[in-house]
């Protein structure tokens, strides 16, 4: 029947031929698998770009990450340069960070990889392609029934004028006829009993797209917890690496409030540095011009009862004193005072 079956797929293409509508509950259901099929593609190729710039390489098989690499990088360059010089400790701490930066990145990949990019390739390649396959054999069957369907009325059709008498007529004609069409009708019923049989496995299958939704769901949560993790533990391992390089002498070339201030006298160098353990915070008097306003970038913890922790985003009052390291000033809010990183702030006019 495949050559009249396309014959007829032709006929209805050019509304020539009658067509075995499904009912509106099952066109919806195909309609939302069409739906989730096409989304769940475009979601997982964009999750893939985003997880793994990179497709010659599987996510699954990465063993060293660009971070941790340029840590390595880093640590082995501070051998070369000296790690007791400022530049070369500076890179060790810079690299360790990168370090766990890269580490971590490689866990959230691992992870994202096996919580979400996974389940929705599953579903690809595995459900959809089942789906896929039972409603190419639906509508193969479908087809036959509308074949069976033309094939009974044109055979009642010559029956009908079969039925008028012809005297000259010497076979027994309306006997053939009658056979042709008690064929048909028993092709019918078995192309029915099997084309019901297909939509009812079909339509299974479409309504566990439900299911999927429910799975994804859940997916996509495990997704966001751990890119959440993976963004938390990246911003604590830059917090603290921004305090320990603000509590690394020489760290950075900064110039210090009052080489850049109305009221400063120390950029001749002629002052010579006051050690932390002779400054005493409560003895120290902010001076009469030279006090700036600063803006904190990231919480500070002091370290010690002669810093001041900082909150981001707050304001404070910042000077210097004679002798004091350049990288350090002394910040004051309401009442409190004490010694404050000098990278944890912006300087305002």
């Amino acid at each position: 029947n495949f050559p009249l079956a396309c014959f007829y797929y032709t006929e209805e293409k050019l509304g020539q031929a009658e067509r075995t509508e499904l009912d509106a509950h099952f066109e919806n259901l195909m309609s939302r698998a069409d739906c989730t099929k096409n989304w769940t593609e475009k979601i997982y190729r964009q999750t893939e770009v985003l997880l793994q710039p990179n497709p010659s390489a599987r996510i699954e098989e990465f063993l060293v990450t660009n971070a941790e690499l340029l840590g390595h990088y880093m640590e082995d360059a501070a051998r070369e340069f000296g790690a007791g010089s400022p530049y070369g400790s500076t890179l060790i701490k810079v690299g360790e960070c990168e370090r766990h930066l890269g580490a971590s990145e490689r866990e959230f990949l691992q992870t994202a990889s096996i919580s979400f990019l996974n389940p929705l390739r599953n579903f690809l390649e595995g459900d959809w392609r089942t789906i896929s396959k039972e409603r190419r054999l639906l509508e193969n069957l479908r087809l036959d029934l509308d074949v069976c369907k033309a094939r009974l009325k044109k055979a009642k059709v010559a029956e009908a004028k079969a039925a008028a008498p012809d005297f000259q007529e010497t076979r027994p004609r309306n006997y053939v006829l009658s056979a042709s069409a008690s064929a048909a009708e028993q092709e019918l019923r078995v192309a029915q009993t099997e084309f019901d049989r297909q939509a009812e496995v079909t339509r299974l299958l479409l309504e566990g797209i439900s299911s999927t939704h429910v799975n994804h769901l859940r997916c996509l949560n495990e997704f966001v917890e751990a890119q959440a993790v993976y963004y938390k533990q990246c911003h604590l391992h830059m917090q603290e690496l921004q305090k320990e390089l603000g509590r690394m002498p020489n760290a950075f070339a900064i110039n210090s409030i009052h080489s850049a201030g109305p009221g400063g006298s120390a950029a001749d160098g002629e002052l010579s540095p006051v050690e932390t353990d002779t400054l005493k915070i409560e003895e120290v008097q902010a001076p009469a011009t030279g006090t700036r306003k600063a803006k904190v970038l990231y919480d500070y913890d002091a370290a010690d009862s002669s810093e001041l922790s900082l909150l981001a985003d707050e304001l404070i009052t910042v000077y210097t004193v004679p002798g004091m390291d350049s990288d350090w000033l002394i910040g004051e809010r309401g009442n409190h005072k004490g010694k404050v990183p000098v990278t944890y702030l912006e300087l305002l006019s």
